[in-house]
């Protein structure tokens, strides 16, 4: 695999202005700006559990809510992980992780299929960390995955949303460094039908 693995999205609507770079061989480096300070906080934590260099500069409607901010960063992120992953030639295409923080557990398991499909299980008590809508979280789940081409299983509990968000995301991070890592045994797509996508 000798190709940079880089995505480089910009999204911009009425609501937000959003810059994604991201590089899917990097060594955990984050700067994300948007707004959110805890979407800050698992976004970092995304990609330092990742190993992925990502940069998010984000401007939205933070003065209607969230959502918009959320939501479109999410989509952008999840355009410059699929841009980055190319083809899908030589990876492992599937990974899986289980994360404890603390009493909360989380589980991911990841397809780089093509094919967009979430299941997503997180058990919030409040209505917000901080400044972020726990409702928001399996949105932006869902929105990254979506955009990404991924298929996600995921669920976390525990006592506390923060650890129950934190985990979540720590367990994604591992599950899709394991994915997109090369496999040394495969040259080509990691699907029998020659490409990835519907019905591969």
């Amino acid at each position: 695999m000798t190709r940079d693995r880089r995505g480089d999205v910009r999204r911009t609507t009425r609501e937000t202005d959003v810059h994604v770079t991201l590089d899917l061989d990097g060594s955990g480096t984050a700067r994300v700006a948007t707004g959110v300070g805890f979407y800050d906080h698992v976004l970092s934590s995304l990609a330092h559990h990742a190993l992925f260099d990502l940069e998010i500069e984000a401007r939205g409607d933070l003065e209607v809510d969230e959502h918009h901010t959320i939501e479109d960063v999410a989509l952008a992120l999840g355009r410059a992980f699929r841009e980055a992953l190319g083809d899908a030639a030589g990876i492992q295409r599937f990974g899986d992780a289980r994360v404890p923080m603390d009493e909360a557990l989380a589980e991911a398991a990841v397809d780089c299929s093509g094919r967009p499909y979430t299941a997503l299980s997180l058990a919030f008590r409040g209505e917000r960390i901080g400044s972020l809508p726990t409702q928001l979280v399996p949105h932006a789940l869902d929105s990254f995955a979506r955009e990404a081409g991924l298929t996600l299983h995921l669920t976390a509990a525990g006592a506390n949303d923060h650890h129950v968000a934190e985990a979540a995301f720590k367990a994604l991070a591992r599950a899709l460094r394991a994915a997109v890592s090369p496999d040394p045994r495969r040259d080509g797509v990691p699907s029998t039908k020659g490409r990835l996508g519907e019905g591969a």
